[in-house]
């Protein structure tokens, strides 16, 4: 298969079709699987809703990381076990890591993943994914849970689901690459106006705003047939439109252009590409190679 690093300047087989993996969990947080080129990826925290400490943050980026070696996999459901996706810090888990001022015991700043520190690239892992991700969002998405939500492709979330950028409430700032997101998503003002009152909407105020894609009573279901449909397609094809959607934000006209150019270059003509075609004109069920 062409390999999508071939998009913008440069910016395991593990199972059999209709086979499941054999599930794995990662520091008991995050569960993964893959059946029939879906992967699913779980938080499974549910007796503190899903609440983000420094072992929810390593299993997130190590379940993104085996996500990056499943060349079956086609697209993502991103989840959260129980009542809730996630409902943002643990703040009880941070405090006892605080200094003696309250401070946090370390930096910020440096970049431990590329262009994020570690509690950003918990979140941004799923923008650089491979594959799409698609965030099913059921109870809420709270502060940093809306920021893990915001690093998926598309956003499923109930009606009454509790959606917010909750920071300024417990005094801090949106700090987990939600903002880098956000910004394409979300009127200017509207952006500010949630940022700085904390408020909680529901999941159709939160589609209204942008902050959701959809909403639907059973985000999960809904996530499965979005998540069918794009299995569906050439992974080939969908892997070069996330290289090529993922630089749309940066990238100017003349190297949107090329990078279309590139990408197309390379799965044009190529099997694939030529199934497609074939099983449209046939009138049946594409099958394609991984």
């Amino acid at each position: 298969m062409a390999d999508a690093a071939n998009g913008f300047k440069h910016g395991r087989l593990t199972q059999k079709d209709g086979v499941m993996t054999q599930p794995r969990t990662f520091h008991d947080r995050v569960a993964v699987s893959l059946d029939d080129h879906i992967a699913r990826i779980e938080m499974i925290r549910e007796d503190k809703l899903n609440a983000l400490d420094p072992a929810m943050f390593d299993a997130l980026i190590e379940a993104a990381a085996w996500l990056r070696e499943q060349r079956d996999a086609r697209v993502t459901i991103l989840s959260g076990r129980g009542r809730m996706f996630c409902a943002g810090l643990d703040f009880g888990s941070f405090a006892a890591m605080a200094g003696e001022d309250g401070a946090a015991s370390t930096s910020l700043e440096p970049r431990t993943h590329g262009l994020c520190n570690t509690p950003q690239y918990a979140a941004w892992a799923w923008h650089e994914a491979p594959v799409p991700v698609i965030v099913a969002i059921q109870g809420g998405a709270l502060g940093g849970g809306l920021q893990i939500a915001l690093g998926g492709d598309i956003r499923i979330a109930a009606p009454d689901a509790k959606i917010a950028i909750a920071e300024t409430q417990w005094g801090l700032v949106p700090d987990m690459s939600g903002m880098a997101r956000v910004r394409r998503l979300v009127r200017d003002d509207v952006l500010r106006r949630l940022t700085y009152t904390a408020e909680r909407i529901d999941g159709t105020r939160a589609r209204e705003a942008g902050l959701v894609t959809e909403v639907h009573p059973d985000p999960q279901a809904r996530a499965l047939e979005i998540a069918q449909q794009i299995a569906n397609r050439s992974p080939s094809a969908i892997r070069a439109c996330k290289v090529l959607l993922n630089g749309l934000d940066d990238a100017n006209a003349g190297e949107i252009l090329a990078a279309e150019s590139r990408l197309q270059q390379a799965i044009i003509g190529k099997p694939n590409q030529v199934e497609a075609v074939m099983a449209n004109l046939d009138k049946r069920t594409p099958q394609f190679g991984d």
